[in-house]
């Protein structure tokens, strides 16, 4: 095996759940139950929705920062103790764990993705890039993407609405990774968009994709869930259920990635000229 390889398998739990507004100590307590299930499915990562630990509620996020933001030091880490009881539920089944979270540095809030690690340590590792309207007001949109590395597993971080532009999931692929990791939180009413877009950014960029959704809330911020695990050719793996709390599990296999690459050579066959364009007109 080249030292850049993936191991054999990683697996992935991709958790639905609902959260309470504005209780980021009772979303990690609960975090940490299905974390310690997951662990009993044999998961190497649990992935959590989209602002997980305050809730995906913007009522709350604009009226009560002080009780949904973690803070952020200079160097990314985060020492807020609301989060010990995911802290200790990594460290004692050496998991990791990617959950949503409202953060802030200094003057900037970010929606971001936060790494618990298997040493129970949180650091910020990545922040939402595209922003959808209602969330623009409140929040400074990320500046670069984020690959992690876990058992030689590159993992292209993303967030909701990032999926939603092409070029975000394809830059992780020409970068190397090997899956591609959202969290998210689509209303009630949105899951056509929400399946379609995770199937085709697995597809084309022949990779795997792992989605976890948010469940709950009321209309108008009912959440629909559909977290699910897509193979290299857009293929569901695994899908939990669409309301309640539930996870998909599935494992990212080597063998898989390097077939459907093989035989799908979109990211080798990719044209750097395609942007030129001639324009034709039809006279009338």
């Amino acid at each position: 095996m080249h030292p850049d390889d993936p191991s054999a398998f990683l697996r992935v739990a991709a958790v639905s759940a609902p959260s309470t507004p504005g209780d980021v100590l009772a979303n990690a307590t609960a975090a940490a139950k299905l974390v310690d299930r997951a662990d009993h499915a044999g998961a190497d990562v649990v992935v959590f929705p989209e602002l997980y630990l305050p809730g995906y509620h913007p009522p709350t996020l604009e009226s009560r920062p002080v009780q949904c933001d973690l803070e952020v030091d200079f160097y990314g880490q985060i020492a807020d103790r609301r989060l010990d009881p995911l802290r200790d539920i990594a460290q004692r089944h050496r998991v990791c764990v990617l959950v949503g979270a409202s953060l802030r540095q200094g003057p900037r809030r970010f929606i971001a993705t936060v790494l618990i690690d298997r040493l129970g340590k949180a650091r910020d590792v990545y922040h939402k890039q595209h922003l959808v309207e209602v969330e623009r007001p409140l929040y400074t949109p990320g500046e670069s993407g984020t690959t992690l590395v876990v058992n030689g597993w590159r993992l292209g971080l993303g967030i909701c609405y990032d999926s939603a532009f092409p070029e975000h999931a394809r830059a992780a692929a020409t970068t190397g990774c090997h899956a591609y990791v959202c969290g998210g939180a689509y209303n009630v009413g949105g899951e056509h968009r929400r399946d379609l877009y995770y199937r085709a950014r697995a597809l084309d960029n022949t990779f795997y994709v792992v989605f976890s959704g948010a469940t709950g809330g009321t209309a108008p911020w009912e959440l629909s869930g559909g977290s699910a695990i897509f193979d290299p050719e857009g293929r569901s793996v695994d899908q939990a259920p669409m309301s309640g709390t539930g996870m998909a599990v599935a494992d990212l296999e080597a063998q898989k990635l390097a077939e459907v690459r093989a035989s799908h050579t979109m990211l080798s066959d990719i044209r750097s000229d395609v942007s030129a364009r001639q324009t034709v007109s039809v006279e009338s």
